[in-house]
C-alpha cells in the first residue's frame, strides 16, 4: 500500500507542476487553487508513504515519478523540445526510480 500512496503522490506532483504554468505566475484564481490543493494532496501523501517506505527512497521515487511526468507533460502540452539526450536522460531517471523500488 506505501507503494500506491507513493505513486499517486508522484502524480500529483506532475499536476501541480502543471498547474504552475497554468495559473501563469498564480495569477489566475482557479488553476492557482488547483495548484495548491494538488500539492498539498501531493505532500501529505509522500508522508503517509514515508511512514512504511525509507524516506531517501520515498523521496527520490517521488521526485523522479514528477520529474518524468513534468517533462512529457511540457513535450505534449507546451511544446517542449525532444532530443535524444533528453530521452535517454528520462530513461536513466526512470532506471534510477526502478532501481530504488526494487533494491
Amino acid at each position: 500500500m506505501p507503494w500506491v500512496l507513493l505513486v499517486v503522490a508522484g502524480l500529483f506532483e506532475i499536476a501541480w507542476a502543471v498547474g504552475l504554468k497554468f495559473s501563469d505566475g498564480f495569477s489566475r484564481f482557479w488553476p492557482s487553487l488547483g495548484t495548491l490543493l494538488a500539492l498539498a494532496a501531493s505532500v501529505a501523501l509522500l508522508g503517509m508513504a514515508a511512514k512504511s517506505l525509507p524516506m531517501g527512497t520515498a523521496y527520490a521515487v517521488w521526485t523522479g515519478i514528477g520529474a518524468v511526468g513534468a517533462v512529457v507533460c511540457g513535450i505534449c502540452l507546451f511544446g517542449d523540445p525532444v532530443s535524444p539526450m533528453r530521452l535517454t536522460c528520462l530513461g536513466l531517471i526512470i532506471l534510477g526510480v526502478l532501481g530504488l523500488k526494487f533494491s
